[in-house]
């Protein structure tokens, strides 16, 4: 890390406080506070809140829109793709980041949960947590929603209203993961945040299994979700992204 020299005193105690933190921040999840990460990694707070800032200015974590908490940088994301999947899943996205003016996020179904595997790193992407917990209200979530409809919490009713927007009675999404079984891309248009649409097309492994999905999302209004041509786009490189070899355990 660049910061390392700047720790002073005892470098090598410094660095390996930083790394805790990092292991930390990721367990924790997108929006983590600053509190939380230190109290996971076991290190004080004072000390903490200056490595934090640290690994920020040098792209290790970035702030939440908000400021409220921290998220993984592009640095870190990285380092982790080097390890988690082959390079060539980073060339096809970023062939495809260069086409689009929307954030392209890849997505994967590990365990029947959603999981990002590749971030954009040119659009900051709000309410990750609440992407993760309500797959109802989100054009990912729909896509592992209707390729496993056990997913579906049933017993909560209504479904959670995260948005004004949101889908919360459980025919009428059905219905929506219906079309979307039957080859319509997932839609989401102010659902999970005011403002926000998206359009995902799933992803699948040789067996033809949904094992994860790609996503273009951007601001209501200038996304359309009805664009054939961003569809037409997004299936084309779902198709590239498995041969380069999506990291699940679906």
């Amino acid at each position: 890390m660049a910061g390392a020299r700047d720790l002073g005193g005892n470098e090598p105690r410094a660095v390996q406080r930083a790394l805790a933190l990092l292991e930390a921040a990721a367990q924790l999840g997108s929006g983590a506070s600053a509190k939380d990460i230190a109290a996971l990694a076991g290190i004080p707070p004072a000390t903490a809140y200056r490595l934090l800032n640290l690994l920020v200015a040098d792209g290790y974590l970035v702030r939440v829109a908000d400021l409220s908490g921290f998220t993984l940088g592009r640095r870190t994301r990285e380092l982790a793709g080097a390890a988690d999947r082959p390079d060539d899943v980073g060339v096809v996205l970023e062939e495809l980041r260069s086409q689009v003016r929307y954030g392209v996020y890849l997505a994967s179904y590990a365990d029947g949960r959603v999981r990002l595997v590749d971030r954009d790193p040119d659009h900051e992407l709000t309410g990750e947590r609440t992407l993760l917990t309500a797959p109802h209200a989100s054009a990912i979530g729909k896509v592992l929603l209707a390729s496993r409809p056990d997913r579906l919490d049933r017993s909560e009713t209504p479904l959670r209203r995260v948005t004004a927007r949101t889908i919360t009675d459980p025919d009428r999404l059905e219905l929506e993961l219906s079309l979307i079984r039957r080859g319509e891309p997932a839609r989401e248009v102010d659902e999970i945040r005011v403002g926000r649409s998206a359009v995902a097309v799933p992803v699948h492994d040789s067996r033809r299994a949904v094992v994860g999905s790609l996503a273009a999302i951007g601001p209501t209004g200038r996304l359309s979700v009805d664009d054939v041509g961003l569809v037409n786009l997004l299936r084309e490189y779902a198709g590239r992204v498995v041969p380069s070899g999506i990291q699940t355990s679906a």
